[in-house]
């Protein structure tokens, strides 16, 4: 009878974790030296060190590794976003703070792949929504919420405010990160502005 090694679970679990983030980490270089569009999964296997077999128990494609850079970067986002949010004050403050941080945050979170990646080329979307994204989301509808019952927000449907204050953050920093030098505080302004004067026109707006 053979004999087959078997690792404790616990060993096995922090294999797993190792690997899947070599292989994010190797992600990260690969789109930042070649562009996401040039890249492939082949260069991101070699990046890693890992057999082939191995980085297809983890992703079946370059497209599903982006994702999961996404997924992590708003699982570490979000928590930013609650302490803004748990301060407390106008919502045109939450508004202004919280465009900054999350500039700042993707600014510093992909300068080697932004500052390096053919120009023009844009970042692309990920379709659908995580747990960790729709933690994003809901902070942000929770903060609308929130001012809306104290009476200094405007009415109307939160979940579209929401999805249109994240989809105008999200554009106008694809183009933040495509300009050199990156200028996180103009970019910021322009947001600011925009996602307010937006909330502003509709009804019952103080914010």
């Amino acid at each position: 009878m053979s004999q087959v090694a078997y690792l404790p679970a616990g060993k096995r679990e922090q294999t797993k974790v190792q690997n899947r983030q070599a292989i994010l980490d190797a992600a990260r270089e690969v789109f930042g030296e070649l562009g996401y569009e040039a890249a492939t999964v082949r260069d991101i296997i070699r990046r890693t060190g890992l057999a082939a077999g191995t980085f297809y128990n983890y992703y079946r494609s370059k497209e599903e590794v982006f994702a999961a850079l996404a997924d992590d970067g708003a699982r570490r986002f979000a928590p930013i976003l609650k302490a803004l949010r748990s301060k407390g004050g106008p919502l045109d403050g939450f508004v202004r703070e919280a465009i900054v941080a999350y500039f700042e945050f993707m600014a510093d979170e992909h300068v080697s792949w932004m500052a390096r990646r053919p120009a023009g080329e844009m970042q692309p979307h990920i379709q659908g929504e995580t747990p960790e994204m729709a933690a994003v989301f809901n902070e942000v509808k929770d903060a609308l919420e929130h001012a809306i019952n104290e009476g200094r927000g405007p009415l109307g449907d939160t979940e579209y405010m929401t999805a249109a204050c994240i989809g105008v953050a999200r554009e106008v920093c694809d183009k933040m990160l495509m300009r050199r030098p990156i200028d996180v505080g103009a970019a910021a302004d322009f947001t600011v502005e925009m996602i307010l004067g937006g909330l502003r026109g509709l009804p019952g707006a103080k914010c």
